[in-house]
């Protein structure tokens, strides 16, 4: 590790374990640093360039005014605690890239490469952990991130959004419930849960504000019920908005995947001819698959329907931001019907979403997830709202 970023480790560490978490680090970061220096939020009427490129540095500082505080300057170091799925590994390098274009450290780990690896990225992470001022996370569910937070003696805690996860963190956290991850099947907790207890509740209280600490959550989510103490800052997508696009537009419709299928909430063959009567009616052409889709679940898809997948190398936000996209952006309820609006502010595409009719639903779905996708979809604001499609 190079001195500077040694300092750097000293002050903020961010801990990532997907793509859409490392995104909304860099916005996190770059919001940070045009807080600290007075700056405001960058105008969204800063001029881009039309080819839906990325912009050099002097271009972006010349059109927000975020060029006061250098990238390099930002003291971050980013751990990427790295999953094992091929997809995933592959979005979360090209977003490293992007942070250190940015000027942040980015440290990978091999978080899961074996029985060993868990002890040995505790092991290493340790003593930049108690050195650090403040530890953004994406994911408060993680037990990773939960065991790592029992080390830290930060005084700042910053959780950057997980998708809609963030909703049911923040709710959680309000009504003093333990951290369960709103799809998981309701019940008694199994044997792993009962194990990992203790240190869940310890991460539980470092993530409550006290004299001691202080927390924040920047999210592009609504957020109803905020937690006593906890600052909420918006994440309106300043930065990928200041680097990216605006985009080439297409005559047709684009589709967003789901991986409800994978996690056991949305039966698989009610999903697959959901999609089907969507495309038919919407004309779309292409389907943005999630990066947890199975491939057996893509080729099917793409046989029955006709539809192009493709597998984004990016968040969908900058793969939409840069373009070429669909004047007409159709998704089931996720997290992109929230960000998606922010992203493209500006442009003419319109985000069009489509609720998930409850006979779609598997039988292990947990009680709680109708309720829950409603509401992302019932609180999404800039999008155009659809009947669930009629499926047999």
């Amino acid at each position: 590790m190079s001195p500077r970023a040694g300092s750097a480790g000293h002050h903020t560490l961010a801990f990532v374990e997907s793509p859409v978490q490392l995104l909304n680090m860099l916005e996190w970061a770059h919001a940070h640093a045009l807080r600290a220096t007075g700056s405001g939020a960058p105008g969204r009427g800063a001029v881009i360039p039309a080819q839906g490129g990325r912009r050099s540095g002097a271009e972006c500082t010349a059109d927000t005014g975020a060029g006061a505080v250098h990238p390099a300057h930002k003291g971050i170091t980013l751990v990427v605690l790295s999953p094992t799925d091929p997809m995933t590994r592959g979005q979360l390098r090209r977003m490293a890239e992007l942070a250190r274009e940015e000027g942040h450290e980015v440290r990978w780990e091999e978080a899961r490469g074996g029985p060993t690896a868990p002890f040995h990225t505790v092991g290493g992470l340790a003593p930049l952990l108690r050195r650090a001022h403040r530890v953004v996370m994406g994911d408060p569910f993680s037990r990773y991130v939960q065991l790592l937070l029992t080390i830290t003696r930060a005084r700042e805690l910053v959780v950057v959004d997980d998708g809609t996860a963030t909703m049911e963190f923040v709710a959680q956290l309000a009504r003093g419930e333990r951290l369960v991850r709103w799809h998981r099947k309701g019940g008694r907790p199994g044997p792993r849960d009962l194990l990992f207890a203790p240190v869940s509740s310890s991460a539980r209280r470092r993530l409550t504000p006290s004299a001691r600490r202080t927390v924040e959550i920047f999210s592009s989510m609504p957020i109803d019920e905020t937690p006593a103490g906890v600052t909420v800052t918006a994440n309106d997508f300043a930065w990928t908005r200041s680097r990216f696009g605006p985009p080439r537009l297409t005559k047709g419709a684009d589709l967003v995947g789901t991986s409800l299928v994978e996690t056991g909430v949305v039966d698989g063959e009610r999903y697959l001819e959901a999609v089907q009567s969507l495309a038919r009616a919407h004309g779309a052409t292409r389907y943005f698959a999630h990066r947890r889709e199975s491939s057996e679940k893509l080729h099917r898809l793409a046989v029955e329907t006709g539809l192009e997948v493709v597998r984004p190398d990016l968040p969908l936000e900058l793969i939409a931001r840069r373009g070429p996209i669909g004047r007409t952006i159709l998704s089931f309820p996720s997290t992109v019907v929230h960000t998606l609006p922010l992203a493209l502010v500006g442009t003419e595409v319109r985000v069009a979403v489509c609720d998930i009719d409850p006979a779609w639903l598997t039988e292990n779905a947990s009680p709680r997830a109708q309720g829950f996708l409603s509401g992302v979809t019932g609180t999404a604001r800039d999008v155009e709202w659809l009947p669930s499609v009629n499926v047999v």
